[in-house]
């Protein structure tokens, strides 16, 4: 536990801490740098946070961060829109999309099934992408979650509800990812591999 010397300044690193992967340590430097700085610095930053919860949205169609209701990707007309790749959430999107190996649209479930934790199908957004295959012209499905139990959980569970979409193509992205490994954390190279050696399944 720190002691620290001001109320605020305790609050603030109270408050970066919750952070995914900041300690208190790391939540006391950043919050001692913002106190260096001019006060514009600040508010700019407390701006910026704040906007990021009011204006960014989830586009209606791939459920992907976006400035509008339709993101980028899904409005492109140069996109491939017989090909959906599933991923697991949107840091997914932006790692692919890096690559330049994969020109067609996504599908964001926000998460994969997980007993464990509690995360069911009905968590996550799998009934829209049922719904998204069946209505739109999709002719390949390409799994690309992560290399992890509830990854191959999640993608058995979506595999069996488009089963009876016989003309539908189904495939994995090639485990050029190491098993139990992020796909944020992927080389472009290796990701992008995976992309272009898929396998069917």
């Amino acid at each position: 536990m720190l002691n620290l010397p001001s109320k605020s300044l305790e609050q603030a690193v109270e408050n970066l801490s919750k952070l995914p992967g900041i300690g208190k340590k790391t939540a006391l430097r950043l919050a001692l740098h913002i106190l260096k700085e001019d006060e514009l610095y600040a508010k700019d930053l407390a701006t910026s946070i704040a906007g990021l919860k009011l204006n960014v949205k989830f586009c209606k169609k791939c459920h992907n961060i976006s400035d509008h209701e339709i993101c980028g990707i899904c409005s492109n007309p140069s996109r491939d829109i017989h090909t959906l790749c599933v991923v697991e959430n949107m840091s997914d999107v932006l790692a692919i999309e890096s690559t330049g190996a994969y020109k067609g649209l996504y599908h964001v479930l926000n998460g994969v099934i997980s007993p464990l934790q509690g995360i069911t199908p009905a968590d996550l957004t799998i009934e829209h992408l049922i719904e998204r295959v069946h209505n739109e012209d999709i002719n390949e499905v390409i799994f690309a979650l992560n290399a992890s139990l509830d990854g191959d959980t999640t993608a058995f569970f979506i595999r069996q509800q488009l089963e009876p979409i016989t003309i539908l193509k189904m495939s994995n992205i090639a485990r050029g990812i190491p098993v139990g490994g992020a796909l944020e954390f992927a080389d472009e190279l290796t990701l992008g591999r995976s992309i272009s050696e898929r396998t069917n399944l």
